[in-house]
């Protein structure tokens, strides 16, 4: 389902926390859009049998996730299937990258899950510098000249043709024995041994950890470090469910997605 205009708040994450938070949201008559990768392929979904959520013993994984999914559609909140790849503050607001679309919100709720990625040598110091998540965000700096697209998502070649059609001399690689090479930005690729010389790398993976998808979020341990409230070190950005750390249950994560929505709410109410 498609978003047009600026959005009260963004949910990245559609699983107990993501859909508590939007249908949160909707009560107190906010515009919200989830943001989400297909959630059949989540472990909540795949559960056979979930015997600690309140009221429902018993109930099967796929059964919850669909009865969360279709509460907060009949509630109004607007879908996205795909992955956030970039977020970015601008000018009071903050954009969303997913694939090659860019949406905006007042507020971002993120309710990721445990995202447990392993960063290429070079990447994380030169993130920034020539290292990129978001072919949409990103790409119009490099108009004319070469970069290396690291193919490990299904829709990367979406992005990769993208960047081809904004003049950019694209090398696209599957590998993922990769090195990033340079001092102050990007100097070269290694990519199974094979030096490629590039101006920019583009590595499309099917998930990211906070802490990259969003520079300078302050994680601990791998999570997202958030208050009783939720908030973030990121001005109207929020966090609820497993993203926050142990324990990982979903009554938590449905709670945490409760009270990250009015604290969301409370923090519009302020800018107004």
């Amino acid at each position: 389902m498609g978003v047009e205009g600026l959005q009260d708040i963004i949910v990245v994450g559609g699983g107990p926390a993501g859909l508590s938070a939007a249908i949160t949201l909707r009560q107190r008559d906010k515009t919200v859009t989830v943001i989400s990768n297909d959630r059949t392929r989540s472990g909540l979904y795949k559960a056979r049998e979930i015997g600690n959520y309140p009221g429902l013993p018993g109930i099967s994984g796929q059964e919850l996730s669909d009865r969360l999914t279709s509460h907060a559609e009949s509630a109004g909140a607007e879908f996205i299937a795909g992955q956030a790849n970039m977020i970015v503050p601008v000018g009071g607001n903050i954009n969303v990258g997913v694939g090659t679309e860019i949406y905006s919100a007042k507020s971002v709720i993120l309710a990721t899950g445990v995202v447990q990625t392993s960063v290429f040598p070079g990447e994380g110091e030169l993130l920034g510098r020539g290292v990129s998540y978001c072919a949409t965000c990103d790409g119009m700096f490099f108009r004319g000249k070469k970069v290396v697209v690291v193919c490990l998502k299904p829709e990367a070649g979406e992005e990769a043709d993208y960047l081809v059609s904004i003049g950019c001399d694209v090398v696209r690689t599957t590998t993922r024995d990769i090195k990033i090479a340079g001092e102050t930005k990007v100097a070269a690729v290694i990519a199974d041994g094979e030096e490629i010389e590039c101006d920019g790398v583009f590595i499309l993976r099917g998930t990211i950890a906070p802490d990259l998808l969003l520079p300078g979020l302050e994680t601990e341990n791998g999570h997202i470090r958030a208050g009783r409230s939720c908030e973030t070190n990121v001005k109207g950005v929020f966090a609820a469910g497993d993203c926050t750390g142990t324990p990982y249950q979903i009554a938590k994560a449905a709670g945490e997605g409760q009270v990250a929505a009015l604290s969301a709410v409370e923090y519009l109410s302020r800018a107004e």
